[in-house]
């Protein structure tokens, strides 16, 4: 049986230095994928926009600029508020979105209650689902 983490966050869609827009997603991280974390975009299309990228990238993100190619995040000010920027590119189109500091680090520290930092691979079970397979 595995654990997952999941957290309801409103974050803003960047569409102009001074114009942003609300996208609610969803933050999820599962144990049975231990490295990785994934967000959906609950956007006015009729199917949500899923988007799974390296846990340690999130990790790093909150802290200093991090990332190339498809996801890249940083932590920055606007205003007074504290957030953590994800630049996303895909073949589709590319999106800068800002997410609250406090609220996105909070959810982190959660999932590396659940699986701290280089334990991931014992939170796979890799021995045990190899002997499994190999018992069949």
């Amino acid at each position: 049986m595995h654990t997952v983490v999941e957290r309801e966050l409103e974050m803003r869609l960047v569409l102009a230095p001074e114009h942003s827009v609300a996208v609610p997603a969803r933050l999820s991280y599962r144990t049975d994928d231990p490295y990785a974390v994934h967000v959906t975009f609950h956007i006015t299309s009729e199917t949500p926009v899923h988007w799974t990228f390296a846990r340690e990238l999130l990790m790093e993100g909150v802290t200093q600029p991090c990332g190339d190619g498809d996801v890249r995040v940083w932590p920055t000010r606007v205003g007074t508020r504290k957030v953590v920027c994800m630049a996303l590119s895909s073949p589709h189109g590319d999106a800068l979105l800002e997410a609250d500091s406090p609220l996105l680090t909070a959810w982190l520290d959660r999932t590396l209650r659940v699986v701290p930092p280089g334990e991931e691979a014992e939170a796979m079970s890799l021995d045990a689902q190899l002997s499994a397979l190999l018992q069949q």
